[in-house]
């Protein structure tokens, strides 16, 4: 199988989807790989490391679309890059289709197969492709809150762990999962005051009993929700439903409950975002006010820290990678299970239930046996 690998073209992306041990291990089980020219730069990966592990350096990324039948990369495809994409072609990336229609509609358009690193499950139900990056954007979200809390970023001027005799921040996260884990104990480290809200009792639970006392769990409704927004100095949007679009927490009306200053980091707006007034920003420009509580709302957020998130990122996705490299899509999918769940198209069919059910459009079960 001929494998490309392109560089990045989103705006502030420093990610690449393959490290030059995956060339290596690719080329030895006789696979050829394509990797474009300085698409390992943002990580720190020379194009160098590529060709001494028997990759071949390409110019452009016509000519990756144009041979390869298995492309890998990081994020979606934008739209410069959909006519590159032809019928019959693999395409492995994160493509979050639920938060962006046109995008839906064009992909679905191509004929190509989409599979999707945040819908793959793994042996257990969990996500392991997501997985690394929401521990990193987790983590990044305390990091840039305490930066936009400052007053010269136009946050409040709060100090996230305070000093003595001023009390911390109160930091409010929605979503106990992978995000809201990784965020809680990042601001506990700062020693702010952090509260949680999921709606699973056993995972409040389960964080009740790892996390340290100045991190409390609350089961989350809408009185819940309100009584949080009017304390928050910081608020962290960690909320996912596997594949669809996450659900609207905060209303724009709620916003003026928020304290004049305070932020909010929405992790989830790469599926349409939990707050209503967020939209998608980049790295270079990450910030808007709407009714005096700043928005960071950064899409590709792991992007920043290419050299970390790169080599997370790759040693969970390129098993699957050489696994359909190896033996075929559908011969992958039918021994994984949880492989094929993350075939959102198929051949101009629409296989992901979720999406469908977002945009009104037909879906067709994937079944890679038949």
């Amino acid at each position: 199988m001929i494998v490309g690998v392109p560089t990045e073209i989103k705006p502030d992306e420093y990610r690449v989807a393959l490290l030059p041990v995956g060339a290596e291990e690719l080329t030895r089980h006789g696979h050829r790989v394509l990797v474009q020219s300085g698409a390992g730069i943002g990580s720190g990966i020379p194009d160098e490391l590529y060709a001494e592990n028997g990759a071949k350096i390409v110019a452009t990324a016509d000519e990756i679309f144009a041979q390869a039948d298995l492309v890998i990369k990081v994020k979606e495809p934008l739209p410069a890059e959909w006519p590159k994409l032809r019928a019959g072609q693999i395409l492995l990336t994160y493509f979050h289709f639920a938060a962006n229609e046109e995008l839906t509609r064009a992909v679905l358009s191509t004929g190509i197969t989409a599979v999707a690193y945040e819908t793959l499950r793994g042996a257990k139900g969990n996500l392991p492709c997501l997985t690394p990056m929401s521990e990193v954007a987790g983590r990044m979200s305390i990091q840039q809150g305490a930066k936009y809390l400052e007053r010269p970023q136009e946050g409040r001027g709060i100090l996230l762990g305070g000093v003595p005799g001023v009390p911390p921040a109160d930091i409010v996260i929605f979503g106990g999962g992978v995000v809201g884990k990784n965020a809680a104990q990042i601001a506990a480290g700062f020693q702010a005051d952090v509260s949680i809200l999921d709606i699973n009792v056993d995972r409040l639970r389960y964080l009740e009993d790892i996390m340290p006392a100045n991190v409390n769990t609350l089961f989350s409704d809408r009185h819940t929700v309100r009584e949080q927004l009017m304390k928050a100095d910081l608020l962290i949007g960690a909320v996912l439903i596997e594949g669809a679009r996450a659900p609207v927490l905060v209303k724009e009306e709620d916003l003026k409950l928020m304290k004049p200053g305070a932020v909010i980091i929405d992790v989830a707006v790469d599926q349409g975002g939990c707050v209503e007034t967020a939209r998608p920003t980049t790295h270079s420009d990450p910030t808007y006010i709407v009714n005096d509580v700043v928005h960071y709302c950064v899409a590709n957020m792991p992007g920043a820290v290419g050299r970390t998130s790169t080599y997370a990122l790759c040693n969970v996705t390129f098993p699957y990678a050489l696994r359909i490299a190896n033996h075929g899509l559908n011969a992958a999918c039918t021994a994984d299970p949880g492989l094929a769940h993350a075939v959102n198209m198929s051949a101009g069919k629409l296989t992901n239930r979720a999406v469908a059910e977002t945009f009104g459009l037909a879906y067709e079960e994937y079944l890679p046996g038949a």
